[in-house]
């Protein structure tokens, strides 16, 4: 990730409780929550597709993704523009909480008991002296057959 001493930032977010966090390189932007277009016969975590300055982007709820109990769209909700891995997509979050600056002593790898699909998408945790916030891999996100279904549903969302 980086060497010892160096600092980044990230985008502190929270969903389902939990907190979270991108690298800041990885967000675009955020945006108040506007409720996607559905695209019909799309996977479960797929909340539809938003248009953003032009482009139509895949959106996706990370509560669903991540397996957590539904709540409701509040007025905190942002959708998170994000880039992964050459793909943009957006991202469904409780609340963005802060841009923090950190070193990466303070980014430990995904103990060993984290396995399994949380483990794809987490890139570290980041211990803070009264909390911890799990850094999330944005590339991760999605697998490469996911990926294939949301540029097909983009190509014929931005088609037809």
């Amino acid at each position: 990730m980086t060497s010892q001493g160096d600092t980044f930032q990230v985008v502190v977010f929270r969903v389902g409780g939990h907190e979270f966090a991108f690298n800041i390189f990885q967000v675009q932007r955020i945006l108040r929550y506007e409720r996607p277009a559905a695209v019909p016969e799309a996977p479960p975590f797929l909340e539809g597709v938003l248009q953003v300055e032009g482009t139509v982007i895949p959106v996706i709820d990370l509560r669903k993704r991540f397996e957590l109990p539904h709540a409701p769209l509040e007025g905190e909700t942002r959708t998170m523009i994000i880039e992964a891995d050459g793909a943009v997509l957006g991202a469904v979050v409780d609340a963005v909480v802060e841009v923090l600056r950190v070193s990466a002593d303070m980014v430990a790898p995904p103990p060993p008991v984290v396995r399994g699909l949380a483990a794809t998408y987490v890139q570290g945790i980041i211990a803070l002296p009264s909390r911890t916030v799990v850094m999330l891999h944005a590339g991760r996100l999605l697998n490469s057959a996911e990926r294939i279904v949301l540029q097909e549903i983009g190509a014929e969302t931005a088609h037809g």
